[in-house]
């Protein structure tokens, strides 16, 4: 038993001793990976490729070169401001901005050794030039360019959803392209059990576009009763129906209420008299071309007349405002908006002179 004893103490205290052993390693450092130096010195040097004192902030190309050096950094992380983040161990990070046209970023970098960091931030502004991506300059006389425009005939159910009073056609009547402009031409004429006549055009299945910026120039009808339009619809309309698929209203304009521009959003609990709209009164839109345009994005959609800024809209990934949509123009006569027709009407030309669209 004696025997026994001694060789169980001896086990027990080499276990121990071990034990101990590893203890100590252990809080020596080696499992933690924190050593203790916190970095020091953090400079960061961004660098907008293109930047000269004609191009300030850049060529276009959004890329700006940034070089990162810390005291006993061993990593970086980069926030460049416009949600994205990246890291780094060698601190040369090259980046490109995609948000067309300039802006300011604030751009957050920590250094880190371990878990001890240290942060700074800088601010710079860099130019993103717009590519075209889709247009039409209504350069060829006749029809429109069919592989780019189609059309809706007919009265729609009894006037569109709004009571109008107009027919739409694809006829040369109503519409053609004439010396450097498509020309929308809206009629007082028996067709069809209708008492007028005009066109609508649509990129439908030809071209829809997710974001960017849509810019038309172009000169409204006049007469009280017209209600012309350049708008979009989300290309789910067939399956989600009006308005759950959206509509984005870049310009409408009512004889009825002259040079009052209207920029409004149709939408799921917005929609009919409840749209949200804004305006902006202007001078001379039925005798001079104006360019109405729109920027859209993940996070807003910007109405503007003549490149000035009359609506802010706050787009979030719950509204149907972020899937592709088709462009669509016309001129209605009379409806809910476009109100009482000048029983003197006549004829209208709602003319364009471009289409334009941009990343």
């Amino acid at each position: 038993m004696r025997n026994s004893f001694l060789k169980n103490n001896t086990f027990l205290g080499a276990l121990l001793t071990l034990v101990l052993l590893i203890s100590c390693s252990s809080s020596d450092g080696g499992g933690n990976s924190d050593s203790g130096i916190i970095p020091s010195n953090l400079v960061v040097t961004p660098e907008i490729v293109g930047q000269s004192v004609e191009n300030p902030n850049g060529d276009g190309s959004g890329v700006v070169k940034f070089t990162i050096n810390a005291t006993n950094a061993t990593s970086y992380k980069i926030t460049f401001g416009d949600g994205n983040v990246q890291n780094s161990t060698t601190g040369v990070i090259t980046y490109t901005y995609k948000t067309s046209g300039s802006y300011s970023y604030i751009v957050n970098v920590t250094a880190y050794n371990g878990t001890n960091a240290i942060s700074t931030s800088v601010t710079i502004t860099v130019n993103v030039t717009t590519a075209p991506v889709w247009a039409d300059e209504f350069d060829s006389n006749g029809a429109p360019n069919s592989s780019r425009w189609g059309y809706d005939i007919g009265t729609g159910s009894g006037g569109w959803g709004n009571n109008e009073a107009q027919y739409y056609t694809n006829r040369s009547d109503n519409v053609k392209v004439e010396n450097g402009y498509l020309k929308i031409i809206t009629k007082k004429e028996d067709f069809q059990g209708s008492k007028y006549t005009s066109a609508r055009l649509k990129t439908q299945g030809k071209f829809s576009i997710k974001y960017g910026k849509i810019e038309i120039r172009a000169k409204l009808p006049a007469g009280g009763g017209t209600w012309p339009a350049l708008w979009m619809l989300g290309d789910n309309i067939g399956t989600a129906g009006w308005p759950a698929c959206g509509e984005i209203d870049i310009m409408e304009h009512t004889g009825n209420n002259l040079n009052k521009i209207l920029g409004t959003l149709h939408y799921s609990g917005r929609s009919g008299g409840n749209a949200d709209s804004s305006s902006k009164t202007i001078s001379n839109a039925t005798t001079e071309f104006h360019v109405y345009s729109i920027d859209w994005r993940a996070d807003s959609i910007k109405f503007y007349v003549d490149n000035q800024l009359f609506k802010n809209f706050t787009n979030t990934s719950s509204l149907p405002f972020n899937q592709k949509f088709f462009l669509i123009m016309n001129c209605a006569m009379g409806g809910n908006l476009g109100g009482a027709i000048d029983p003197n009407f006549v004829s209208s030309t709602f003319e364009i002179d471009y289409v334009r669209v941009y990343n």
